[in-house]
């Protein structure tokens, strides 16, 4: 199936579309390069030009362009932290599977964690004009609904403990992102001190 197809199936019929993917042989390699790497980075690509171009409104700071090497700088380390991330997370997925009546199986855990960021791509494009990145923040929370819908359905783990385990799978996605976050700030890539503003 197509990368389009699938992100749209995926967004618009999530239940049907799991018990597809549950089926479909896969690789993490083949994964990440024919759907993880073309999403993510078409998100950060439609940031990074967003706060190039436009710029980012920042509290007592005003507004912001960031130049083209910080942009570019800062858009290469959260494009490799999201693939990191995704690994991560399936490993995670993975782990807990057991603790809430699941079966272990990586390449299962490794389809949730991938399929279920495709709303947080996809709305992620938004991002290119900075006033809408609100918007496709909220809109890129409904991965979290695909997220809670792929888990029993390809680590197979009751539905009645769906709950339970995406709230713990957030939660340590939650620390995984502070810790991403710290990372770009300690690198000097998060929002450039000292830039003129530009109304």
């Amino acid at each position: 199936m197509g990368l389009i197809d699938r992100a749209k199936n995926i967004i618009v019929q999530p239940r049907a579309e799991w018990s597809v993917i549950d089926t479909e042989p896969a690789t993490v390699g083949g994964l990440y390069t024919g759907y993880v790497i073309p999403l993510s980075l078409l998100s950060v690509i439609c940031a990074t030009l967003g706060m190039v171009l436009f710029g980012i409104s920042v509290p007592f700071l005003g507004n912001i362009r960031y130049p083209l090497g910080t942009a570019l700088g800062s858009a290469a380390v959260r494009f490799v932290a999201g693939l990191i991330s995704i690994y991560v997370i399936a490993l995670v997925i993975d782990a807990l599977a057991p603790t809430f009546g699941g079966t272990k199986n990586s390449i299962q855990a490794f389809k949730v964690a991938a399929y279920s960021y495709t709303a947080a791509w996809v709305f992620g494009v938004l991002a290119i004009i900075p006033a809408l990145a609100i918007i496709a923040g909220l809109l890129g929370l409904y991965s979290l609904y695909l997220l809670y819908t792929g888990l029993p359905a390809l680590m197979k783990s009751p539905p009645e403990k769906a709950l339970g385990y995406t709230a713990l799978v957030i939660v340590v996605a939650i620390v995984l992102f502070i810790c991403i976050g710290f990372l770009v700030s300690a690198l000097g890539l998060g929002i450039p001190a000292g830039l003129p503003r530009t109304m």
